[in-house]
C-alpha cells in the first residue's frame, strides 16, 4: 500500500486537476468522470481540486470541489461566487490574472475590492483567492503588485509554461518569483508546464519544461537562505537522481507550506513519475 504519512505531507494535494485546459483539452463530462472515478485510487490524496473556467461552473456536479479560473477579470467574481452558493459549490479555490498591464497594482485592488465585497454577502469566506501576476521579470511594478496580493491575503499564482516556447520563463525568472513570494510570506501555486518532476527538454516540442520537484526543492533552499542563483541553478538542474538524492534529506512537507500546488492537465504523469522516483509508493499488485 501507498505510504498515508508520505502522501499526505510532501505530496497531498500537490496536483490541482486541470485536464479542461491545453494540452489535455478534454471536455468537462471526460474531466469530472475521471476526476470523480479517480477518488477511488490509492493515490487520491495526491489531487487537489477540478480546475474549471468560470464558464463552467453551472455544469459541474456539487460533490466535485472546484477551484474556478475567472475568464471575465474582477467583474465576474461576484457572479461566480452567487452561483457557488447558490448550488451548493465546494469552491476550494478562485483564480484571477491580472490584465491591466499598465496598472498591476490597481487591477490586483480591483480584485481584492470585488473578493471582499463578495465575502460581506457571505460567499468566498472558505475560498483561497489567487491572482496570476505577468510572466516577466520582477519589476517594481510587478513586485508592488505583489505587495497588494500579500496586503490582501491572497496568494501568488505563476505560469511556469505554455503551448508556445516563450511561455516558459527562464530558471532565474522563476527563482526571483519564489523569492518574491518568500519575502512577502505569500504561498503561491503554478500552472501550465509541470507535468514531470525533474527539468527535461519535451521531445517533441522542443521545450525546455520546469519540474514540480526542482520547484519544490528550490523553495525549500530559498526558505533556507539560497541565494538566488543557487536556488536558479537547481530549478535548472536535468539530474534525476541528484534531486531525488537531495528530495530525500529535506523538509519537503515544509516546503508545501509556500509552493502549495500546481495545476496540471495530467494527474497520471506526476504521480507515475513520484512513483519512477521512489518518492511515491504504489501498492503491490
Amino acid at each position: 500500500m501507498a505510504n498515508p504519512a508520505l502522501i499526505s505531507g510532501a505530496w497531498s494535494g500537490l496536483v490541482d486537476d486541470a485536464a479542461v485546459f491545453p494540452p489535455g483539452d478534454a471536455s468537462l463530462p471526460d474531466a469530472v468522470a475521471a476526476y470523480v472515478a479517480r477518488r477511488s485510487e490509492w493515490y487520491a490524496d495526491v489531487v487537489g481540486p477540478l480546475v474549471v473556467r468560470d464558464t463552467d461552473l453551472p455544469d459541474v456536479p456539487v460533490g466535485v470541489p472546484v477551484s474556478v479560473v475567472l475568464t471575465g477579470g474582477a467583474g465576474a467574481v461576484a457572479g461566480v461566487a452567487r452561483l457557488a452558493a447558490s448550488k451548493g459549490h465546494t469552491l476550494v479555490g478562485l483564480e484571477a490574472a491580472v490584465r491591466d498591464l499598465d496598472d498591476l497594482a490597481g487591477n490586483v485592488r480591483r480584485i481584492t475590492a470585488a473578493v471582499d465585497a463578495a465575502r460581506a454577502e457571505g460567499h468566498l469566506d472558505e475560498t483561497a483567492v489567487h491572482v496570476e501576476l505577468p510572466q516577466a521579470e520582477p519589476t517594481p511594478a510587478w513586485l508592488a503588485a505583489a505587495d497588494e496580493v500579500a496586503a490582501a491575503e491572497h496568494h501568488l499564482k505563476l505560469r511556469t509554461g505554455g503551448v508556445e516556447a516563450h511561455l516558459f520563463p527562464s530558471a532565474a525568472t522563476v527563482a526571483a518569483w519564489i523569492d518574491a513570494a518568500l519575502d512577502r510570506e505569500t504561498s503561491f501555486k503554478c500552472t501550465a508546464g509541470l507535468h514531470h518532476a525533474v527539468r527535461h527538454r519535451d521531445h517533441d516540442t522542443g521545450f525546455e519544461h520546469h519540474g514540480f520537484l526542482n520547484v519544490l526543492l528550490a523553495t525549500r533552499l530559498a526558505f533556507d537562505g539560497g541565494t538566488p542563483d543557487e536556488v536558479a541553478r537547481l530549478l535548472d538542474d536535468h539530474y534525476a537522481n541528484d534531486l531525488v538524492a537531495l528530495a530525500r534529506q529535506s523538509d519537503l512537507a515544509g516546503a508545501r507550506r509556500w509552493f502549495t500546488s500546481f495545476g496540471s492537465c495530467s494527474v497520471s504523469e506526476p504521480v507515475d513519475d513520484l512513483v519512477g522516483l521512489g518518492l511515491l509508493e504504489a501498492p503491490r499488485a
